[in-house]
């Protein structure tokens, strides 16, 4: 017996998927040329599987922001907010983000499954209520788990489902915290927003919305869809990361109660993990101003989902999702599908994300595109034109 016994079945999914040149979960990129290009097993191919939506990661105003910070104060802080890493830097990022929303706090994290973590299990502990959407990410899950609240979820997308959940709690929904993403990042739908903030309403619950892929894509500011859709101001707490349209890596939550700051004082993921280095945060200032000021950015993805999303139904392909957004779910009928489109992306040049079970909602196999503002009208074509070419041969 060994305590590596239990990984038998996943170390036998991974060495089926390993058995090619070129695996396609966790693909080696050899080189990246630009935030649409790289290359893979060494050919030059498009990046249309790096949830780079504004295509800020080669952007010469953000690189220089990180490169001066890296020079004048180093590669790292070496510790925690708490103990020695929190800079001048971090607070000032923090008062960007409470301004982009207007709110009177936010709180910066060190990884965006961090923000989840930290902050779930804090504001919802023990004597308290978590009313998680089943196809919510891992984060959320952990987050439930690290604070040991009492966890209650709901069918995925469905108020009323939620409703009747939380009126079996009677008064004890004022201590229930709901959490739901802004968009859902393996089939790519949005929530009934509208409808889960009545029912929160109607309880007198709280509301947290994860905005990870949403946040930079959808409202005049980029804000989220929440900005989108006008409801800002019934949400409680919005969480993100620095990893998508921000270009970097870490994670945030702002909220319109000032005693967010508190959360500072319980949440462990914050409290006792170094924080974000000073050229991340240098990076992220730089690219949440031009998310915030981004609109013609916006525009040009918009222009590319809508080809996309326009070619891919002309073709006859099931999309996770009828509305449109950065990411576009082709579901496939098995497995065999999934990676036969997957290997005939890659050789024709593009490179995108196979999603297999069990990470997969409903055991579905799914081939994934990140759109990005970046990606040209060409490179959009080109990527039409390869899943043209696999649909005749299929």
């Amino acid at each position: 017996m060994s305590l590596f016994d239990k990984f038998a079945d996943v170390a036998k999914a991974r060495a089926d998927l390993d058995r090619a040149e070129i695996p396609p979960v966790a693909t080696p990129i050899d080189a990246v040329h630009s935030a649409t290009e790289g290359t893979i097993g060494g050919r030059r191919v498009i990046l249309a599987g790096t949830n780079n939506y504004l295509g800020l990661t080669m952007d010469p105003d953000v690189v220089e922001s990180a490169r001066r910070a890296l020079s004048e104060q180093g590669t790292g802080t070496t510790g925690s907010r708490m103990a020695n890493g929190s800079y001048a830097s971090h607070a000032a990022l923090e008062r960007d983000l409470a301004r982009a929303w207007g709110w009177p706090s936010a709180m910066v994290f060190s990884t965006g499954y961090q923000a989840n973590l930290g902050a779930i299990s804090a504001l919802a502990g023990k004597d308290d209520y978590l009313l998680l959407d089943s196809d919510s990410h891992a984060s959320i899950y952990d987050g439930a788990r690290l604070g040991h609240a009492r966890t209650v979820v709901f069918r995925h997308n469905d108020p009323a489902n939620l409703d009747r959940r939380l009126a079996r709690l009677g008064d004890d929904a004022r201590h229930a915290l709901i959490v739901v993403e802004g968009l859902y990042s393996m089939m790519g739908d949005q929530p009934p927003l509208d409808a889960f903030i009545e029912v929160k309403k109607r309880h007198g619950a709280w509301l947290l919305l994860d905005e990870a892929h949403s946040f930079g894509v959808f409202g005049e500011r980029g804000l989220g869809v929440a900005e989108d859709r006008g409801v800002l101001d019934d949400i409680d707490f919005v969480v993100g990361t620095f990893s998508k349209s921000l270009a970097g890596i870490g994670g945030f939550c702002v909220s319109r109660h000032a005693e967010l700051e508190y959360v500072r004082l319980a949440a462990r993921p914050y409290i006792f993990t170094a924080s974000p280095s000073p050229a991340v945060i240098a990076a992220t200032r730089t690219a949440l101003d031009k998310v915030v000021h981004g609109q013609a950015l916006r525009k040009q993805l918009w222009r590319n989902i809508h080809q996309l999303y326009g070619a891919l139904n002309e073709l006859g392909y099931t999309l996770g999702s009828a509305d449109p957004g950065p990411v576009a779910a082709i579901v496939m009928p098995d497995r065999e599908s999934a990676l036969a489109h997957w290997y005939g992306l890659l050789d024709a040049g593009v490179y995108a994300n196979l999603m297999i079970p069990p990470a997969t909602p409903k055991g579905l196999n799914l081939l994934r595109i990140s759109l990005s503002a970046a990606h040209s009208p060409d490179q959009i074509d080109r990527i039409i034109d390869a899943f043209g070419r696999l649909q005749k041969a299929a």
